[in-house]
């Protein structure tokens, strides 16, 4: 289905979707747009480590319509419930949320049944030509690694195959996608969507089941496409034991990129979440290899890893600050100076000002919330994205209601004064999203700043310890990259020390 064939209200959820998405995340990469199939139907799968705003990454770019299957419990929600019927997603029931008692076995049969209709409508939609998605872990969770691996999607997928061949269409496609976050619960973070290749299935899987086929026989292909499917998504999402591993990698990453780009006297930038990703997935691909018929050499190079990253986060320092001071004053500093000078120097100061005082205590009522609302870390976003929608409109229309009633109370005091009530409170509401906006930025660049002059002085007063971890640093290097060097390992090193596709 094109874009022209989908229904306004789904045209319109999805609208506003991608504000919100926006809103939140200062940057969505995305990836592999091109590995995915011009025409055909297919089940798109991933993994689940943030809760609703996974699927809402996915819907908001996908270039397709695409129908989820969603956990039932979720259409329960007032205005959630509404968006989920208004999307086409289908409710899945799963074994977790099942009744226990003494009607449980009768309970247990209602929702495997429930369920079954659940697929065959995910499969019909297939069939018809669109895009369905499920996770295949069936909860949302924060670990660096997948959850067990449901089997339902196999089900599905081989269910949607019966149906598109008893039409003569061709079989649908399976399209795995990874969703990184470089910190998932925060406002204003990055994130990255990668599409990968359909995946090419073994000649043994890649059949189309006979309406009679035994039950034996369909559980022992399903199973095997559970285990495909999940060590596909295990390289796809670059899944490691634990966070402790996880970190250790992420801080490998970034030392070598900065000796690298040190050694070249080139300066690559901000890492993007894309090359930040892709260099994460050099490194778990080379640690694990090493770890096979090295592991001596592994671990005795981990430890120093380990001590070099404790003696820079006890300097409050990251890689590069080793190499250089950073600048003090950043180009959206200047910009804001310049423009502060000449053009706004009176506009300026109280914008922030109002950004502040009218969305401060929103921003924290909804940190709050989140806080207390959120079991598990995956859930703060989503609160933070759904609340935050509602929320911060209506303190910018509360602020234009009540400068409306000011502006009433002072021409009832001074007739002389136009009265104009709700120019007031639209040029308030107007500029209390416009001040917030300026606040967030104002804010992270005074934090830049101050950085800035915290690691000029650490630099000069410990300068010792700088250069002690300089060198520390290329002597990891060096071992890390002789290990390496006869691996065949994801992307390439450009010259300035940043790892790039190819």
């Amino acid at each position: 289905m094109n874009e022209g064939e989908r229904p306004a209200l789904y045209r319109g959820i999805v609208a506003l979707l991608r504000v919100a998405v926006r809103a939140f995340f200062r940057r969505v990469e995305v990836v592999g747009s091109s590995n995915l199939p011009r025409q055909g139907c297919g089940l798109v799968v991933s993994w689940h480590p943030n809760g609703l705003v996974d699927p809402g990454l996915i819907l908001t770019h996908f270039p397709r319509r695409i129908v989820f299957g969603a956990r039932h419990g979720l259409f329960a929600w007032p205005l959630l419930g509404f968006v989920l019927r208004r999307l086409g997603t289908v409710p899945i029931y799963r074994a977790m949320d099942a009744r226990r008692g003494a009607d449980a076995a009768a309970a247990d049969a209602a929702r495997r049944d429930a369920n079954r209709r659940s697929l065959d409508a995910l499969a019909a939609a297939i069939a018809g030509g669109s895009y369905a998605a499920l996770f295949p872990e069936g909860i949302s969770h924060d670990a660096p690694h997948l959850t067990e691996i449901k089997s339902g999607f196999a089900r599905l997928y081989y269910r949607a195959r019966q149906l598109r061949a008893a039409a003569g269409l061709p079989a649908p496609a399976i399209l795995p996608v990874g969703l990184h976050y470089d910190s998932k619960q925060m406002f204003r973070s990055n994130a990255l969507v990668a599409f990968h290749a359909p995946l090419a299935l073994p000649p043994e899987l890649d059949v189309t089941p006979a309406l009679d086929e035994a039950p034996e026989q369909e559980a022992a292909r399903v199973k095997q496409l559970t285990a495909l499917v999940e060590v596909t998504l295990r390289e796809v999402v670059h899944a490691t034991d634990d966070w402790a591993l996880h970190d250790l990698m992420q801080r490998t990453r970034r030392l070598v990129r900065a000796e690298r780009a040190h050694r070249a006297g080139a300066d690559p930038g901000r890492t993007t979440i894309e090359e930040r990703v892709l260099g994460f997935a050099r490194v778990r691909a080379g640690y694990y290899a090493l770890q096979a018929h090295a592991p001596e050499q592994v671990a005795s190079l981990r430890q120093r890893v380990e001590a070099y990253d404790t003696d820079l986060r006890a300097l409050q320092l990251e890689d590069y600050d080793l190499d250089r001071d950073p600048a003090l004053l950043s180009p959206w500093l200047a910009i804001l100076l310049v423009l502060q000078a000449i053009a706004v120097f009176l506009l300026l100061p109280p914008l922030i000002v109002v950004g502040y005082v009218v969305n401060l205590p929103t921003a924290l009522l909804l940190r709050a919330l989140a806080r207390l609302g959120a079991k598990l870390e995956k859930d703060e976003a989503t609160i933070k994205l759904l609340v935050g929608l509602v929320l911060f409109p209506a303190t910018w229309v509360a602020a234009g209601l009540g400068a409306a009633q000011l502006h009433e109370h002072l021409h009832a005091l001074y007739p002389a004064l136009p009265r104009s009530p709700l120019w007031a409170g639209f040029a308030t509401a107007l500029l209390s999203g416009i001040g917030g906006a300026a606040a967030i930025r104002y804010l992270r660049v005074a934090r830049e700043v101050a950085r800035a002059v915290r690691v000029r002085l650490t630099r000069q007063r410990r300068w010792v310890a700088v250069q002690r971890l300089r060198i520390e640093r290329g002597k990891l290097c060096d071992e890390i990259t002789a290990m390496a060097q006869d691996l065949a390992l994801p992307g390439s090193v450009a010259p300035d020390g940043r790892v790039v596709p190819g």
